[in-house]
């Protein structure tokens, strides 16, 4: 049984005062949201942009550490606030990024914002990828859509810490070349000889130069170490059955391949509800779970 949350009302920009740590306040309040301002913005494609955040206390600033594959709430004061996917690897502290697609009234408002405005922060939250695990090990990373956001900040931990891992295999898919995330670091790992990349649309246009179909169709002529490979996944849901049929004929052991999944995770800490998935809360028993973990829960509902 979840102990019942206790609230203080906290105005996120009062002066916590000077004797406490930065990790002291995070802990004191999970549902308080600290002040960041924006501090770059690059937009990707015509729905999505990615947003860099600068914690304006120079405590929480420093307190600041994730996992990949963890999640923040980001507020906006005054309309609302949203689970999303921290972008940005642990390797860069001092500021945070967040891929954002416009989907609705929260993220129209984050759209229509611009360098220097403020916003609300808390978190991280949720369990992230196991790259301690992963560590002189091989890593075959999957991703499809938008899914490539929160895997983006696994893959750029591993390629700052590369020394530390295997071979390292990149898969993308998208519905068309105009939808393709982080073409420039794509471009940068297309051509590294410690990188395996391979990039798919569903439909091509005149320029694109690579491959043709689903998601799962580089798997063709993929060589892998089943025995020392972990495998890493994040995308819509109906891709992840296929392609974790794919990782198994590839003989990757199932306890080896992690999966993020997306809910309203609304409050983060596993009060509210909103992100159950059968007999588990995806904010703190997720948002990444191994195969078997997503099977028992499956199975559950």
């Amino acid at each position: 049984m979840h102990a019942p949350a206790t609230k203080v009302a906290i105005h996120p920009f009062s002066d916590p005062g000077p004797e406490q740590t930065g990790a002291q306040l995070m802990h004191a309040n999970p549902y308080r949201p600290w002040p960041a301002r924006i501090t770059s913005i690059t937009e990707l494609t015509a729905t999505e942009k990615l947003f860099e955040f600068r914690f304006i206390d120079d405590r929480i600033r420093a307190a600041f550490h994730q996992q990949p594959g963890q999640f923040v709430e980001l507020s906006i004061f005054g309309v609302g606030e949203a689970p999303i996917s921290i972008s940005s690897s642990p390797t860069k502290e001092g500021f945070i990024e967040l891929c954002v697609r416009r989907t609705g009234r929260f993220t129209e408002r984050l759209h229509q914002m611009q360098c220097g405005d403020i916003v609300g922060i808390r978190g991280p939250f949720g369990r992230g990828f196991p790259i301690n695990d992963m560590r002189g090990h091989d890593v075959l990373l999957v991703a499809g859509g938008l899914g490539i956001a929160p895997l983006r900040s696994l893959i750029n931990n591993i390629h700052d810490e590369r020394s530390e891992f295997g071979k390292v295999t990149i898969i993308y898919g998208s519905k068309n070349p105009s939808e393709v995330m982080f073409r420039h670091q794509f471009e940068m790992w297309k051509h590294r000889k410690d990188f395996d990349l391979y990039l798919t649309v569903d439909v091509p246009d005149d320029t694109w130069d690579g491959e043709v179909g689903l998601v799962t169709k580089p798997f063709e002529h993929l060589e892998i170490d089943a025995d020392n490979t972990f495998g890493a996944l994040c995308g819509p849901p109906v891709m992840y059955r296929f392609v974790v049929q794919e990782m198994r004929k590839k003989n990757i052991s199932y306890d080896r391949i992690y999966m993020s999944f997306e809910r309203h995770m609304k409050c983060g800490v596993g009060k509210c509800g909103h992100c159950q998935i059968g007999h588990q809360y995806c904010c703190i028993d997720g948002p990444v779970f191994n195969y078997w973990e997503a099977k028992n829960i499956q199975e559950s509902m």
